[in-house]
């Protein structure tokens, strides 16, 4: 089952999102999962596994977690639960959006 992020998230709060380092980092390492957390025993279709991206963050577990939501609550990634792991994926449909509205509005 996957979680849809949530819709029209506002400019301010995505670049809000984004003005942090480590959700940059991120961001950009969901771009390219194979390359950026590799050795993941799950299909990178399904997104990246938490427990990778908190290993190349190198930050405790708690830490990651709110990056993640942040990213989720801005629409910029989406999740999903497969038995007790939680993947992610970059929503690339909103992240074209968010660049067309920040394209109009400036």
């Amino acid at each position: 089952m996957t979680k849809p992020s949530p819709s029209s998230p506002g400019i301010d709060e995505v670049l809000k999102a984004l003005a942090n380092p480590v959700r940059l980092k991120i961001l950009r390492g969901l771009s390219s999962p194979a390359e950026s957390y590799p050795g993941q025993e799950h299909p990178y279709e399904w997104g990246v596994c938490a427990n990778k991206i908190e290993s190349n963050c190198d930050l405790s577990q708690s830490t990651v977690s709110g990056h993640l939501a942040v990213l989720h609550q801005a629409g910029l990634i989406t999740s999903k639960k497969v038995g007790q792991w939680i993947f992610y994926q970059r929503d690339e449909a909103a992240i074209s959006q968010f660049l067309a509205k920040l394209k109009d509005q400036l």
